[in-house]
């Protein structure tokens, strides 16, 4: 497992910086769209960049990635991504069902496109549905929320969150963008009735408050609190069809339905 630390970026990302104990001095970043919180956070700590994990080639996730190479002219520092990526900048191109080992730990690769067709999650191997497993997902899944579909279909969020959801329930979620708070706002609206969406809306406010991260979630309270994960359940359903009566014969259409829903809200 990896010591995580979200790094605030631009308006509302994060940039995940991974570190291991047995890997003193180093340390790994994901999406990295701006440099400087990157370099600042480096240097404060003392620590040497690694590696970098692209996820896929909007610019808030992969526009600081030149600057940081720079800053370590002398280094091969290989940026991870996705093969069919049209982000220049991977110099190591990964597909689906890739392994790769990053300060002693290994990471799966898992091809996700809906919010971007190059989109892949990254995520720590398990062999027990109780193992604690860290996503690092991108813009797909959110606390309480999912990825625009810029580039995909509802059909391919779906198969994600099917994905998702086959993880273990103790898996943390990395993703990269402080979304929650707003997320649970259109939750809420879904199924007014849900407990579970109130009380975690009361813990959030609070971490906000704080001005605390709301990251990383946890996949148990996602599979209860989450619209676009819920696709299958009665309530959702419910809502989804008083939008549109017509339009929600199976669970991509469900899906499809509260995603335009929120692309409103």
């Amino acid at each position: 497992m990896f010591q995580l630390h979200p790094l605030p970026a631009f308006q509302d990302n994060y940039i995940w910086m991974l570190q291991r104990p047995d890997a003193p001095g180093q340390v790994v970043a994901v999406d990295p769209g701006q440099s400087a919180p990157v370099l600042q956070w480096l240097q404060q700590h003392q620590l040497r960049l690694a590696a970098i994990l692209i996820t896929h080639h909007h610019p808030d996730h992969t526009g600081g990635v030149a600057e940081l190479l720079a800053s370590q002219p002398n280094d091969k520092i290989k940026v991870y991504g996705p093969s069919d990526s049209p982000f220049q900048g991977i110099n190591t191109p990964l597909d689906d069902g890739d392994q790769i080992e990053l300060l002693g730990q290994k990471l799966d690769v898992k091809r996700v496109p809906a919010h971007t067709l190059d989109h892949i999650a990254y995520y720590t191997p398990y062999t027990d549905p109780q193992d604690q497993v860290q996503l690092f997902c991108g813009d797909t899944l959110f606390v309480a929320g999912c990825g625009r579909l810029f580039e995909g279909s509802a059909e391919q969020m779906h198969r994600a969150m099917q994905f998702f959801r086959s993880l273990p329930d103790r898996t943390q979620i990395c993703c990269a963008h402080e979304y929650t708070l707003s997320n649970l706002n259109f939750a809420a609206a879904v199924e007014p009735e849900n407990p579970d969406i109130a009380a975690c809306i009361e813990r959030c406010q609070q971490l906000r408050q704080q001005a605390q991260p709301t990251l990383p979630g946890l996949l148990d309270e996602e599979k209860r609190i989450n619209p676009f994960m819920r696709y299958d359940q009665p309530a959702v359903i419910s809502a989804a069809q008083s939008r549109e009566p017509d339009g929600c014969d199976d669970e991509a259409a469900v899906l499809a339905t509260i995603r335009r829903w929120k692309d409103n809200f």
